[in-house]
């Protein structure tokens, strides 16, 4: 047996890396979990060599590089161990295909709006004619006229889409210009992300409660802006391609050129502006 060929035999593997530089750096999973904003659960699968929950390599690459900041190895050096006992570096992957799974997760049924809308709007054009048509004397017509100044508005407002309905400060604003304005006027109480793309970017944002409150691609020197009023989750397909400012502050080294980053801000971030 080769020196070469042993050394590989008594390296450590991936997990058991990454376990014991955090115990050696005397940081629980836990904190582990908080500063990378990886799962408790899956920081546990990885150190015990399971990737099964990251949901894939392109995931797993990333988990091992952002573990490995965490706890102070190499992180390209630790990547390339895992790329070795994995087959090699995965092919590029579009991010269409990438968030597939994103978009088709199941999500709780909510009511359908619009269909109760125009059933509504329907039932009121029907009155209306069968009024006219049907109705004979001098006076149906003048009543059926005012039905429609009254009755359509009182039953279409509660049939509104939620999505209508969100406030101003919540809404994304493509125009760089009307980015920073709303960051400069965003108020204290509320958590608010800036993104401007320097590549093209897949981005999913989501509030405090999970509601979906963009998906699709950013195009090149295109801004978006979010607000909530306590959290704000996104999924960058393209971490590097894309430059974050956080309640008015830039954070520094947010992903790598094809990277996929799962991060989450409050009204206290960043830490470190």
């Amino acid at each position: 047996m080769s020196i070469g060929n042993a050394a590989e035999e008594d390296r450590p593997s991936v997990g058991q890396a990454l376990q014991q530089a955090r115990n050696e750096a005397r940081l629980t999973v836990d904190e582990v979990s908080t500063s990378t904003r990886v799962r408790v659960p899956i920081v546990q699968a990885i150190e015990a060599d399971d990737f099964s929950r990251c949901g894939g390599d392109v995931y797993a690459r990333g988990h091992v590089r952002t573990l490995a900041r965490a706890v102070g190895l190499d992180p390209e050096e630790l990547v390339a161990q895992y790329d070795g006992d994995h087959g090699g570096r995965p092919q590029p992957t579009p991010p269409a295909a990438l968030f597939e799974a994103e978009r088709i997760r199941p999500e709780r049924r909510r009511p359908n709006w619009t269909a109760a809308m125009v059933a509504a709007i329907v039932a009121v054009v029907g009155f209306v004619g069968f009024t006219l048509v049907g109705g004979g004397g001098e006076q149906q017509p003048s009543k059926a006229k005012e039905t429609p100044s009254s009755e359509p508005t009182d039953t279409a407002t509660p049939s509104r889409p939620p999505e209508t309905s969100v406030p101003e400060d919540q809404k994304p604003s493509d125009s760089p210009e009307a980015s920073d304005s709303a960051i400069a006027a965003a108020p204290a109480d509320k958590v608010t992300v800036q993104m401007t793309a320097e590549q093209d970017v897949w981005i999913s944002a989501r509030d405090h409660n999970g509601r979906l409150m963009h998906e699709g691609v950013l195009k090149k020197s295109k801004s978006k802006v979010f607000t909530d009023d306590k959290r704000l989750s996104l999924v960058l397909g393209n971490a590097g391609g894309v430059k974050l400012y956080v309640n008015g502050k830039e954070v520094k080294d947010v992903g790598e050129d094809g990277q996929v980053q799962r991060v989450s801000y409050t009204r206290g971030d960043p830490e470190a502006g």
